[in-house]
């Protein structure tokens, strides 16, 4: 934004220090003059001495007195404009230092150094919890970058592989001289399908991010019983038992996108299922401030080294899933995305005896 040049704030305060201590000295004087020199007779009378052997004795009436005072004190406020506007540089500079090294660091964080940090020394006073706000305002920004970064070349990854399948689907179909449409067009149905659900699992994850949507209050218990109605059928086809149960409780937040989390938990925990005839629970209570929901599978032991990594994209653990249905890898990264967007927390926990045991914590109504 262009701007008019204006004085500079090291100015404006060293001419604040500068006219006050000039106001406090007038002051001063004023007081002087005032309520000292206004006791002052204008004409002293000492009386007479018919024998004139005393000698006559000066005394200062308020005449004599006041062309003494005023040039002294016309010097006295000289001296205190020139002390003020000198010390006043000189405070305003040391006082000012702070902001200024937080403006170099602006500066060059604008110019994309994200690594840069203030790091102000001292005793905290207002500027150096602004420093250290700015440090950590530039530490989420960087953090989300470099995740943002990294995001960005995995879904380029991902979203190329289907499309260099389909690519080499299409010239051995055009290679043969009799081609199998059948099982040519199976192929492509299910790489193209591959390519539907990681476009749409990118959007929820974009959606989530942005934290772009309405909040109304819903009731978690109905979420989770929607959900499990949804996967029965998956969920009886890898002969995997489905239970619901806990306590009705309200969230605020967006119904499609918590559905969405829900989904994808009940989901994984489904898929993730080996062998086959495991279970998966899911529950919802009132905990404190917050409403809970907790889903939780069988399967095989989890080595808890992986846990961190389970909720970035496109992190499968392939040694968990079957080989039919492989994901997308953005299951628990779009549940973290979501919970966050709600200003909730996510907790990942193996069971004993194996399995996943998944609490996401959602403030309430």
């Amino acid at each position: 934004m262009a701007r008019q040049p204006g004085l500079s704030v090291r100015l404006k305060l060293t001419l604040s220090y500068a006219w006050f201590l000039m106001v406090a000295g007038a002051l001063l004087l004023a007081v002087v003059y005032v309520f000292l020199l206004r006791y002052v007779p204008d004409e002293v009378n000492l009386g007479s001495d018919p024998a004139g052997r005393r000698p006559r004795l000066f005394v200062p009436n308020r005449s004599d007195l006041e062309r003494a005072f005023l040039p002294r004190a016309s010097l006295a406020l000289g001296a205190l404009l020139v002390l003020g506007l000198a010390g006043g540089w000189f405070l305003a500079g040391r006082v000012l230092a702070p902001l200024n090294r937080i403006t170099e660091a602006t500066r060059a964080v604008a110019g994309g150094s994200l690594s840069h940090r203030i790091r102000l020394p001292g005793k905290q006073d207002e500027f150096r919890e602004l420093a250290d706000a700015f440090d950590a305002m530039v530490g989420r920004l960087e953090a989300h970058d470099a995740e943002q970064q990294r995001f960005a070349a995995n879904a380029s990854h991902e979203l190329r592989t289907p499309l260099a399948v389909t690519q080499t689907l299409l010239d051995v179909a055009r290679s043969e001289p009799d081609p199998d449409t059948s099982r040519l067009l199976e192929r492509l149905w299910a790489v193209n399908a591959r390519a539907i659900d990681i476009t749409e699992a990118l959007l929820v994850l974009s959606r989530a991010d942005r934290g772009s949507f309405e909040r109304e209050e819903i009731d978690l218990s109905l979420v989770a019983e929607e959900v499990a109605e949804t996967l029965l059928p998956l969920a009886e086809e890898r002969s995997v038992t489905l239970t619901t149960a806990g306590d009705q409780v309200r969230a605020v937040g967006s119904h499609a996108l918590l559905l969405q989390l829900a989904t994808n938990l009940v989901h994984n925990g489904i898929v993730h299922n080996l062998p086959a005839g495991g279970g998966v629970r899911t529950s919802t209570r009132a905990d404190g401030g917050g409403a809970v929901l907790v889903v939780e599978n069988t399967g095989p032991v989890v080595d808890p080294v992986l846990l961190p990594t389970l909720v970035e994209p496109f992190r499968r653990g392939t040694d968990r899933v079957r080989s039919d249905h492989p994901g997308v890898g953005l299951g628990l990264a779009i549940v973290r995305s979501i919970t966050e967007a709600h200003d909730g927390s996510l907790t990942v926990q193996p069971r004993d005896g194996g399995g996943l045991r998944v609490t996401v914590r959602l403030p309430r109504s």
